[in-house]
């Protein structure tokens, strides 16, 4: 195996990675059970509590 054919796996195996990360972030954000914790936290700029 030579230094080309490491950096191209290594590339793949980067790719690959990025997209399993993506995807686990995209479900933790749009379950439902997250809905009411996001929504109340999308109200903190709108809070007059200072």
């Amino acid at each position: 195996m030579n230094l080309q054919m490491l950096g191209e796996l290594l590339s793949s195996i980067w790719t690959i990675w990025a997209i399993v990360v993506f995807a686990g972030i995209a479900f933790w954000a749009w379950r439902p059970k997250n809905r009411r914790r996001f929504e109340k936290d999308s109200r903190i700029p709108l809070n007059d509590d200072c």
